[in-house]
């Protein structure tokens, strides 16, 4: 008999697949496949091979720390990261045949990312670099068994899920694959990050954020360096932000994405970009469009992302349009942009074989968790399917989507639905809001929304204006106005559900998390209509979040539209601790105490507030635990996010 899907289930019985690589000819395919025990709750993860044409894949490493492979680009080698022995990731290198791996890195605080040289003899790390002048790991005076003091010396000192920056920043090193012989060739108090060599060999592009101001605002932009050293280039001018990049075949331009927005960090569930050609001392040139969202770089790590620029002109990329992936292609010299292959679902991690004719991502779909896929002639087909027997048993909600007119947008929402779903029963509703705010719902596999919907609820995911993917004018029109028109937004999409005959209206909950939880505490300070809520990681207090964040200043002047000592009425009145005396509605907070994204303060205010004020509230904070954990955290904590997230519900919403 098909069974509810648990957090348990999410947790220990999925497999994940990632960075995939394609062997130069396109005949081989390497990625990452991991799994995490629920006896020892430990990560396994080993990179796996199988033949582009078909058949199993084999495994190709020992484990059990192995991830993010790259074929060489001559195909007699496969690096990839090992974690050593303090957890922190190094580059290896295998041959493509098979044989004894090597170590090449022994970086302190371990490798970010790396990149081959064209003739495979050398390798690019981006690694960080510990201040010299603070008592550390690797320093000489450091002593793990007394208390060390720390100094801050600008805003950014810290990193969300990195932790502690201080003076320490991320450069580059030069490695020799042979005799493992290292040579730094940048340096400097920026972070020098997503390292892309050149087709002839001669230089090496990557993103850094130099200017003056850039501890207060988020810009960066797009630099060229001899690979050998020397002074880097800065190609992109003015613009805003940089996230991404990508070579000519003559290796004379770059392409990348790219922002005019000023202060706008361009990113995965962030502001979208568009694709551009960069030239020394040349004004970009804008190629594509502002509908679709061009992949481009993920924090915490901001790995370089694949742009192939191939020899018949056409520069190829992925982007999302409304919440659906396809590889794109534009003329480098203008034109325009055409769908290569869309998929029914979204796209991640690309790759491509020398020649470009082969074409292999990542591919989540509503119904699936992310598969290895190949391009096939306009769409796309996974070659692993590593959790179909798992969905046998326990079949997936269905998704279903619905369009809202609203002050001149689109409003989209989806829904998903319990696998049995039967239209004559009535069903309680879960709201679920994003984060952001510029993220956005996809069509991608979302544990939550499947937990919740296979066991009985009905989950409506809204994307509000703000949400990414549906144009530059969408997702602005939230800046200075949080809890505005997107609070209308979203309340629109509630009303038109609820007065479906499948709804019941008198048991209606609402989750988010982030951003999500902002809205969460918003909404129950203007709408008594849900009966239970639960606030993830919320931002409550616009005013202190500005000073305690890791992102407060760059982000918050951005979204609110000012500093807040210049507009202190304007946070205040945006943030949802002002109405915590019209809260009717059970309220459940869970946070990370080591989020300085939204630092745990946001939920202690919100907490006593509440308690003091008489209302029914919880408050659970869960250790080791920052912003980006219920992702990517210690699996015995997000396990228990969903156990609570469901049992909360379940006693205010079933029968």
């Amino acid at each position: 008999m098909p069974s509810p899907l648990t957090t348990h289930d999410l947790t220990y019985g999925l497999v994940t697949v990632s960075a995939p690589s394609l062997s130069p000819d396109g005949q081989r395919l390497a990625f990452a496949r991991s799994t995490i025990s629920a006896e020892t709750h430990e990560t396994d993860s080993r990179v796996m091979v199988k033949d582009s044409a078909g058949g199993e894949a084999s495994r190709f490493t020992s484990g059990p720390g192995d991830s993010f492979p790259k074929w060489s680009p001559g195909g007699g080698l496969i690096a990839f990261m090992r974690e050593d022995d303090d957890g922190r990731n190094q580059v290896w290198v295998i041959p493509a045949n098979g044989g004894e791996a090597w170590q090449i890195t022994t970086r302190i605080r371990g490798v970010v990312d790396y990149a081959w040289s064209p003739d495979s003899s050398r390798i690019v790390v981006s690694a960080d670099v510990p201040d010299p002048d603070e008592p550390g790991p690797g320093s000489a005076d450091y002593d793990e068994d007394i208390p060390h003091s720390r100094s801050v010396k600008r805003i950014r000192y810290q990193y969300d899920s990195v932790g502690w920056r201080g003076e320490m920043y991320r450069h580059l090193f030069v490695v020799d694959v042979e005799s493992c012989e290292e040579r730094q060739i940048t340096d400097g108090v920026w972070d020098d990050m997503a390292p892309v060599w050149s087709p002839d060999g001669s230089r090496i592009a990557f993103v850094s954020g130099r200017r003056p101001d850039s501890d207060t605002r988020w810009r960066s932009e797009g630099y060229v360096i001899p690979a050998d050293g020397g002074p880097a280039e800065c190609w992109s001018g003015d613009l805003g932000s940089v996230s991404g990049l990508g070579w000519s075949p003559d290796s004379t331009h770059l392409c990348a994405v790219v922002t005019e927005l000023d202060g706008a960090y361009v990113g995965a569930q962030s502001y979208q970009g568009i694709v551009a050609l960069l030239g020394p001392g040349k004004d970009p040139e804008f190629l594509t469009h502002e509908d679709a969202a061009p992949d481009s770089l993920s924090p915490p790590t901001f790995r370089a992302i694949e742009l192939n620029w191939g020899g018949d002109d056409q520069i190829r990329f992925l982007a999302t349009h409304r919440g659906q992936s396809a590889l794109y292609a534009v003329p480098a010299s203008g034109g325009p942009v055409v769908v290569l292959a869309a998929a029914r679902g979204t796209l991640s991690a690309i790759a491509h074989s020398a020649s470009g004719s082969a074409i292999t991502a990542v591919l989540s779909t509503p119904d699936s968790p992310p598969r290895i896929a190949l391009a096939d002639g306009d769409s796309w087909s996974a070659v692993t399917d590593d959790n179909r027997e798992f969905f046998t048993s326990h079949p997936p909600a269905t998704m279903e989507k619905f369009t809202l007119e609203r002050e001149g947008f689109g409003i989209e929402s989806r829904v998903m639905l319990p696998p049995d779903f039967d239209p004559s029963r009535q069903y309680p509703l879960l709201l679920e809001i994003h984060g952001g705010p510029n993220g956005a719902f996809l069509d991608s596999f979302m544990p939550d929304h499947h937990m919740m919907a296979t066991n009985g609820y009905v989950v409506l995911a809204v994307n509000p204006r703000g949400s990414s993917t549906y144009g530059m004018d969408f997702m602005t029109a939230v800046f200075d106005d949080w809890g505005g028109e997107d609070y209308e937004d979203i309340m629109a999409a509630v009303d038109e559900i609820a007065s479906r005959p499948y709804i019941d209206a008198d048991r209606m909950g609402l989750h988010g998390y982030s951003y999500g939880g902002f809205m969460t505490t918003w909404t129950i300070g203007h709408d008594n209509r849900f009966k239970a809520a639960l606030a993830g990681a919320p931002v409550t207090n616009l005013s202190s979040f500005y000073g305690t964040s890791d992102i407060g200043v760059s982000f918050g002047e951005r979204q609110i539209s000012g500093r807040r000592m210049d507009e202190l009425d304007k946070y205040l009145f945006r943030s949802p601790i002002s109405y915590a005396e019209t809260v009717d509605t059970p309220v459940l907070i869970i946070h990370g105490e080591t989020d300085v994204r939204v630092p745990m303060e946001q939920s202690e205010q919100y907490y006593v507030t509440l308690k003091r004020l008489g209302k029914t509230v919880e408050f659970v904070r869960f250790p080791n635990f920052s912003h980006l954990s219920k992702r990517a955290g210690h699996p015995v904590l997000r396990q228990e996010y969903g156990d609570r997230m469901l049992a909360w519900f379940d006693g205010y919403l079933k029968d």
